[in-house]
């Protein structure tokens, strides 16, 4: 058994994660910039988005893969500007 286990301690519950405004307008097709992190942004093309707009696949640009971005994963997606 684990020395450093919890035993007796309440999980927290989830909470919900909630797309920005901005994020329900995308649509697929549309150019994007997707800030992953300070100081680290890619171009790419919106694939596909879930329902709810709470997650969303982009291609990024200079083949770079496919990419399954969640509003809850602290990353922003901006319309990219022409």
């Amino acid at each position: 058994m684990a020395r450093s286990a919890k035993h007796h301690t309440v999980d927290a519950p989830l909470r919900r994660a909630t797309p920005a405004p901005h994020w329900k307008k995308l649509q697929q097709g549309d150019r994007v910039r997707v800030r992953l992190s300070p100081g680290f942004e890619a171009a790419g093309v919106v694939d596909a988005i879930t329902a709810d707009h709470s997650a969303v696949w982009v291609h990024l640009d200079g083949g770079r893969g496919r990419t399954l971005l969640h509003c809850g994963d602290a990353v922003e997606i901006f319309p990219h500007a022409d």
